[in-house]
């Protein structure tokens, strides 16, 4: 994944933006920057992990990332990405947990202004500088969209979870994935709990959900999204889905 040079700062500009394509099943390892981050996708849909969580960002989606933090972003799908390197400090952008932003028209114009003039802004020029200004407005007014589930800090857990995220529709019982952890199934069940703050199996539920979120945005139809995440009929992965996401799947907007 394109990354800007930190090294040299590019004349400590306040806001660094690259635009780029990735082809589906791209990944780029764990690293972190000096920087925060907003990555957006204006089509094709990223999972990242990062800061305790694992975060699925459609199109019209965006994540805030705050520097120093480690995270690994994949791309389910062929993916047209716009970044934006932020420098906290000189912006007044203080965030410092990890968020999937909901994008408006006007904020994704910001972005994608921003990704155009690239390495080539101008800090001293007053339109850039303007910009800068609504972007930053802007993204604090945005609300936080729910496509996240916690993650652990245990390595055993983490294993755990890392796998249910590559399988999500793999159906091990509890006490498999005990003993993928090298736990005891109340250990596991207490620690992972203590860990995440729910059960392994809502997590489950909720993971299903977010790959659910991909498969949408990717242009499947809810019958066939219902089915292949794990779900016995349409109608109720339909009733879990506006329960978590306050929508409908036929509702949901992604272009």
């Amino acid at each position: 994944m394109k990354h800007f040079d930190e090294a040299r700062d590019l004349a400590g500009l306040p806001v660094v933006g690259l635009q780029d394509e990735y082809a589906p099943g791209f990944v780029d390892s764990e690293h972190s920057h000096s920087r925060a981050q907003l990555l957006y996708a204006s089509s094709g849909v990223m999972s990242v992990v990062a800061g305790g969580a694992s975060f699925v960002i459609p199109p019209l989606r965006a994540i805030w990332i705050p520097s120093g933090t480690r995270h690994e972003v994949s791309c389910r799908s062929a993916v047209s990405l716009r970044t934006l390197y932020i420098d906290e400090q000189r912006t007044g952008s203080g965030e410092r947990a990890c968020r999937v932003v909901e994008v408006s028209d006007f904020l994704k114009a910001l972005i994608v202004e921003l990704a155009h003039i690239g390495e080539g802004a101008d800090g001293g020029d007053i339109r850039y500088q303007q910009i800068v200004s609504l972007l930053i407005a802007e993204l604090a007014a945005m609300p936080t969209a729910p496509y996240q589930a916690p993650m652990p800090t245990d390595p055993r857990l983490l294993r755990v979870c890392r796998r249910i995220l590559d399988e999500p529709t793999d159906r091990r019982t509890l006490d498999d994935y005990a003993s993928l952890a090298g736990m005891g199934r109340r250990t596991f069940t207490r620690q992972f709990r203590q860990e995440t703050g729910m059960s392994l199996g809502i997590w489950c539920q909720q993971v299903r959900l977010l790959d659910a979120i991909s498969r949408l945005a990717c242009g499947q139809s809810v019958t066939t999204v219902a089915f292949d995440v794990g779900y016995e009929s349409p109608s109720a992965f339909t009733s879990m889905f506006h329960r978590f996401f306050g929508v409908p799947p036929s509702q949901y907007r992604f272009h």
